[in-house]
């Protein structure tokens, strides 16, 4: 009698694990996406043309009145400061669609002039670490590249994993 009641046993479990696996195979088919749209700035990973963000540098060139040129910061709020045309949102714009704003805008002033814009720096690519970790912050996010980080430019190191960790593997 046990032994029957332990197959009865084993054969609902094999069948509740074969139900959790169908499961989530069937969850797990592909559904039809829409397609990415583009992030503003910041956006990691995605594709598409890069946006100018806050915090980003810009080197700004009027070459028909180098006395209009800077280099300017992105302030936090997404706008530059410029000689004639004040504050500028910029935030959201590709460098092209800038450099388009920008030569409207100088045109009221100069004929003709002729922008360009170019990003020195960029730095509105950030994340925010929190949690109970030694080093919670603010932190710029700068590309690598994951053949180096796996093969660790030749160096090891082995850690101890504690409970709670979680290991990605890309």
């Amino acid at each position: 009698m046990t032994s029957m009641s332990a197959l009865r046993g084993w054969v609902t479990a094999t069948g509740l694990v074969l139900s959790l696996i169908v499961t989530g195979l069937a969850a797990a088919q592909e559904q039809p996406r829409a397609p990415a749209r583009a992030l503003g700035s910041g956006a990691v990973g995605m594709p598409g043309e890069y946006k100018v963000g806050p915090d980003d540098v810009l080197d700004i060139a009027v070459w028909s009145t180098p006395t209009l040129s800077r280099v300017v910061p992105v302030r936090p709020d997404g706008k530059i400061s410029l000689p004639l045309l004040n504050d500028v949102p910029v935030a959201g714009l590709t460098p092209m669609q800038l450099k388009d704003v920008l030569a409207k805008k100088f045109a009221e002033f100069v004929p003709t002039p002729e922008v360009s814009v170019i990003v020195r720096e960029v730095r509105s690519f950030n994340i925010s670490v929190v949690g109970e970790i030694r080093n919670p912050g603010r932190y710029e996010l700068r590309g690598f590249n994951y053949s180096k980080v796996i093969a660790a430019d030749g160096e090891h190191e082995n850690f101890v994993l504690q409970p709670g960790d979680i290991v990605v593997v890309p």
